[in-house]
């Protein structure tokens, strides 16, 4: 490499990481996340991104003013909306309890990472989503190095094939695991589990 250091770059799909950490049965802390990305001789972390999907403004407000403070930038788009199936006709009138969906991000992932690749030599990407193989076949038709992480069971076959090289989350543990006392995920998802079927 000579006396140019690697330039990575960390981008975080947070709606696939949230059901990766539950799938794993712990959560990682973005701190430690961070800290892991940006370790190495002769490398420089130049960008980190965090993709959220939010059911209002104020979701996740803290999570997110906290991902921020660490360096993190944060892209968010609304959860959409899927019209209430728990209609209940008691006598008093109707209910409506509302579900939500994923928030698709992978278009602002693209676009930052398209942005980002001329100065770029390495993406570490934290999402299952088959919707970015193609992205990952042309940033690596450009020459960078895609290195995708992820848990077994919640990556697209396709979007592993495309990287250059597949990361088990699971074995990153013993360096990204939250302490006991944080174990519980940082924001709940009550709306988006009662969509999974």
């Amino acid at each position: 490499m000579g006396d140019t250091a690697m330039r990575r770059v960390l981008a975080v799909d947070g709606h696939s990481m949230f059901y990766a950490q539950q799938k794993v049965g712990w959560f990682f802390d973005p701190r430690h996340l961070l800290e892991l990305a940006a370790e190495g001789a002769e490398l420089e972390l130049t960008s980190a991104f965090w993709y959220a999907g939010l059911k209002d403004p104020s979701d996740q407000r803290p999570f997110r003013d906290a991902l921020t403070s660490l360096g993190y930038t944060v892209r968010t788009r609304p959860l959409r909306e899927l019209g209430g199936s728990g209609n209940s006709n008691s006598g008093s009138g109707e209910s409506e309890q509302r579900q939500y969906t994923r928030a698709n991000l992978d278009v602002e992932i693209a676009i930052d990472l398209l942005t980002v690749a001329q100065r770029t030599d390495q993406v570490w990407l934290l999402s299952g989503s088959r919707d970015l193989d193609r992205l990952v076949e042309v940033l690596r038709a450009r020459g960078l190095q895609i290195v995708v992480i992820s848990t077994e069971g919640m990556v697209a076959r396709e979007l592993r094939n495309a990287a250059d090289r597949f990361i088990d989350l699971a074995s990153l543990r013993p360096r990204l695991e939250r302490g006991e006392a944080q174990q519980q995920p940082v924001f709940s998802r009550t709306e988006i589990s009662r969509t999974q079927p």
